[in-house]
């Protein structure tokens, strides 16, 4: 009876192609709306936290405005955080900019990072050729440079950078490094950036405190305690003033990050699964006309003895092949739209089977639930008022 309903159904769709696609668009454009935007949504995300964890997840930041009467963080200070238990390390962060010079050649608006050995320990993949700072450079202030990829393409492009001369400011610094290029969209992006010591960089770019740390955590499950103790020596180096500093953990970020776009995924996929709704109801329409315009059809089946559940059968077949079909095509196009989206934002595609399995699983679900009423209807129908149609 099975093969023979199946038959049937797969019969009719195809008799009916242009009835059948159509009947079907409302599932492929719903699937196709629930894939493309879950799969965007989740490629965005993911590249978003790549970026924030590439940051540093084990890394406390700290931004210390200060007060009126005390900018910024001393060499005292930064003594006292390094204190603190389970700590690996400090990077305080001098930035300016200012112009620079070098093979007759002047850039202006560069953006000078001063940073420490801590940096270059916690970061060991950013340096593309030389070396980045030790702390030799930051004890007696070198004047030495890691300069960014796209600097090193702008005044050294087919030459080797190293142990060269550059202006900073008008004061003359030796090159020991270039970096790797990074992500122009990146947060962190240091293409157009250079390096130098911090110690060095509080002359070079006039600043006479430091107002930016990275803090890298030995155990970063005691990051609730580091902070705390954090927090502490910040309050002893303002005097307990508001709003003097500002500490945050890239860990809660991270996850500040996916319980958002956790929740745009969820509205998302509610507002495209309406589509799948509507077109439930446009195969239930469908599968009612198809009802009416066989009834003849049924009736002469059932006259010949065939039984209302082989009857409901064969409809409830029809309708889960429709949803199917359109679930198919729906999850190809929304493939296609994911994709190429992903070349055009820039963010890698990745498809859970997850979400696969919900959009198929669904649009099946869909096909049962609209299908159920007119197969019902197909199976109840009276032979003898069936017949009298013909």
């Amino acid at each position: 009876m099975l093969r023979d309903s199946i038959k049937m159904s797969w019969s009719n769709i195809i008799s009916n192609k242009m009835r059948s696609f159509l009947t079907i668009l409302g599932i492929i454009i719903g699937v196709a709306s629930i894939i493309a935007l879950i799969t965007i949504v989740q490629g965005a995300t993911d590249e978003v936290t790549n970026q924030v964890s590439s940051l540093g997840a084990d890394k406390i930041t700290v931004q210390a405005m200060g007060t009126p009467l005390k900018q910024g963080l001393n060499e005292r200070d930064l003594e006292a955080l390094g204190n603190i238990e389970n700590i690996k390390g400090l990077s305080p962060t001098i930035t300016g900019k200012t112009s620079i010079a070098s093979n007759g050649t002047v850039m202006t608006e560069v953006t000078v990072e001063g940073k420490n050995e801590v940096h270059f320990k916690a970061n060991d993949d950013i340096i593309k050729n030389g070396r980045g700072l030790n702390i030799l450079d930051i004890e007696e202030n070198t004047k030495v440079a890691i300069i960014g990829s796209k600097i090193n393409e702008e005044l050294f492009l087919g030459k080797d950078p190293i142990n060269k001369d550059i202006l900073i400011n008008g004061v003359s610094f030796t090159i020991v490094g270039v970096l790797n290029s990074s992500s122009e969209f990146s947060f962190s992006s240091s293409n157009e950036t250079i390096i130098i010591p911090y110690t060095t960089a509080m002359k070079t770019v006039g600043s006479r405190s430091i107002t930016n740390i990275d803090v890298y955590m030995a155990d970063s499950n005691k990051s609730d305690i580091i902070m705390d103790d954090i927090k502490q020596v910040l309050n002893q180096a303002f005097n307990y003033k508001k709003n003097s500093y500002f500490v945050f953990n890239m860990e809660d970020i991270i996850s500040a990050i996916g319980d958002i776009t956790g929740m745009m995924s969820l509205l998302l996929a509610g507002i495209a699964s309406i589509s799948l709704v509507v077109g439930g109801i446009g195969i239930m329409n469908m599968m009612l006309v198809s009802v009416t315009e066989r009834t003849s059809e049924i009736g002469l089946r059932k006259a010949l003895g065939a039984e209302p559940n082989s009857i409901q059968l064969q409809f409830l077949i029809e309708s889960i092949f429709l949803s199917i079909f359109g679930g198919i095509l729906g999850l190809a196009l929304g493939l296609s739209i994911a994709y190429i989206a992903s070349i055009y934002i820039g963010f890698s595609l990745t498809v859970s089977m997850s979400t696969i399995v919900l959009a198929i699983g669904f649009s099946a679900i869909v096909g049962i639930l609209f299908g159920f009423m007119p197969a019902r209807k197909a199976s109840r129908l009276n032979p003898i008022d069936a017949l009298r149609s013909l």
